[in-house]
């Protein structure tokens, strides 16, 4: 089955051409919106798999869009078009729900592998990565939460700890090696499992954490100080 996207730009000639390529790329262009509350009510109608979405666009902008989307269909995976020197609006996004980012003056093919590992949710891009440690570097090296120690498979605080993890041994160190930048496959190669394996612990660790791809969960490990960002 083809992923189904929506593409919400206010320059009609970018949305155009976007949507060329990933229909060239096999997916499913479901509708299109040209400013952030149209995009909003697009989604509603069409209930795609993915959004590519514009940061500065005009009625309601894209991290308000972002927001809105992602708390009433948190299933729909979001990428956010920026410019180069939007680092606080990315930050706002990500926050909001955005799942990647790609700048404007990227190439098609670029912007067809970003949407294609989002929908596939394969690997966490070094760039959202980076936004990550830089939004959360106050906490980064710091300990943000109860620090965890294990007692058999079951996860108990340490004596200075005030809550339990809910994630067993394996599902950290596989949830540490996915901040880290690695891809499922890099995963099972590091850990001597299969790549199936992988994806089963990584379905676990979204239902346990209430999230919807890799980079929800590894925000929420984060704020939990269930993992740490390099």
């Amino acid at each position: 089955m083809k992923t189904r996207v929506v593409l919400a730009d206010d320059h009609q000639l970018l949305r155009q051409a976007l949507r060329r390529a990933l229909e060239d790329a096999d997916f499913d262009v479901v509708g299109e919106a040209g400013d952030g509350e149209e995009a909003v009510r697009c989604v509603a109608a069409t209930m795609p798999d993915l959004v590519v979405l514009d940061v500065t666009m005009p009625v309601l902008d894209g991290v308000e869009a972002t927001k809105r989307i992602h708390a009433s269909w948190p299933s729909v995976a979001i990428v956010v078009l920026t410019m180069h020197a939007e680092d606080t609006l990315k930050a706002q996004a990500l926050r909001n729900g955005a799942s990647a980012f790609l700048t404007k003056d990227s190439a098609m093919n670029d912007l067809v592998a970003t949407v294609r590992a989002v929908a596939s949710g394969e690997q966490l891009s070094s760039e959202l990565a980076s936004h990550m440690v830089r939004e959360f570097q106050p906490l980064v090296g710091a300990s943000l939460g109860p620090s965890w120690r294990t007692a058999g498979d079951a996860r108990e605080p340490d004596r200075n700890g005030t809550g339990i993890s809910p994630l067993t041994p394996r599902e950290e160190e596989i949830l540490q090696l996915i901040a880290d930048g690695r891809s499922t496959p890099e995963v099972a190669r590091e850990l001597f499992i299969s790549a199936k394996t992988v994806k089963n612990h990584l379905a676990s660790i979204y239902a346990k954490l209430d999230a919807r791809d890799r980079t929800q969960a590894v925000l929420s490990a984060v704020r939990s100080g269930i993992v740490r960002l390099q």
